[in-house]
């Protein structure tokens, strides 16, 4: 029986595990990989404290502040059910199952799929849905960046350094995202924004070759060797029972980050809080901690 378990090490869990680590908790953190959607991130150039910090670096960063108070993590343990019975959170994973006092969800959001032909045939074989992970596999190459906010933007920035030529397809009729991020987008030479365009099915052979859209009405083929899915995210809450949930599913919670269930805590993207940033995500960490350790206490 543990006083805490954290779901997630991304910003708000890890930061929640540092917090539970200074209040002396008992607590284990279980996740599929460490720093979730910040490990994707390009240039983060809002995090206080750092003028510039890539993604990458910014969760070395996180980590290794988590692992400096010996924090037990079981990392590629992904949960699959959380329950509670009584006093007692049950948390079961795909390789065995945990009791708390406390649980925090913490388990970020994952990216939403274009449901288009050839998507499935051609993931890992040109289709992409992380640009730091993958962008560097197309040096040289023309690719399509599939959305128009922040996260396609993002995108775009790190590939305008990497590969030939960009296109950003878009289903509005205009980019939303930072309005920094855009300048430096419209400025790009090698960069055309087809705004009001959708794609319908992503071609090729062996590996990715072409991507069929549908623009301002007119079909029409782009010949890229690269697909980036940039579209959104959907929260990862399934696995949580009972919880209340807004439409887009994600986790209702008050601003003391408690649930609709007496010691299930939820903090970052998972959750209905509004903004979506790294250091807001950090912060919820922090307050849900702070109030699973008074709920652990008083139970």
């Amino acid at each position: 029986m543990h006083d805490l378990i954290i779901i997630g090490a991304g910003p708000a869990g890890i930061t929640a595990s540092v917090y539970a680590a200074r209040k002396a908790m008992d607590f284990l953190v279980l996740t599929g990989d460490i720093g979730g959607q910040t490990a994707w991130s390009g240039d983060i150039e809002n995090y206080t404290g750092y003028q510039f910090i890539t993604g990458p670096d910014l969760v070395g960063k996180f980590e290794e502040h988590m692992l400096s108070y010996n924090t037990s993590v079981k990392e590629g343990e992904e949960v699959i059910a959380v329950d509670r019975a009584g006093e007692v959170i049950s948390v079961k994973t795909h390789k065995s199952s945990y009791q708390a006092k406390a649980v925090i969800v913490a388990s970020g959001k994952r990216s939403k799929e274009l449901n288009v032909p050839g998507e499935k045939e051609f993931k890992n074989k040109g289709i992409s849905y992380c640009a730091t992970c993958d962008g560097p596999l197309f040096n040289a190459k023309n690719v399509a960046i599939i959305g128009g906010g922040n996260s396609a933007l993002d995108a775009a920035l790190q590939l305008v350094k990497i590969a030939r030529y960009t296109y950003i397809i878009n289903n509005t009729p205009q980019l939303g995202g930072e309005a920094l991020m855009r300048q430096k987008i419209e400025q790009a030479r090698n960069v055309e924004i087809l705004n009001n365009a959708a794609v319908t099915a992503v071609l090729g052979g062996k590996m990715v070759n072409a991507v069929k859209i549908n623009h301002n009405g007119e079909e029409k083929i782009l010949f890229v060797e690269g697909v980036f899915v940039e579209i959104g995210l959907i929260p990862n809450s399934d696995f949580v029972k009972g919880v209340e949930k807004n439409s887009r599913g994600e986790i209702k919670v008050n601003s003391r980050n408690e649930t609709n269930i007496p010691g299930l805590f939820a903090a970052g993207d998972v959750t209905d809080v509004p903004e979506k940033q790294i250091i807001i995500a950090a912060g919820e960490g922090s307050k849900a901690c702070l109030s699973a350790f008074r709920y652990a206490a008083q139970h």
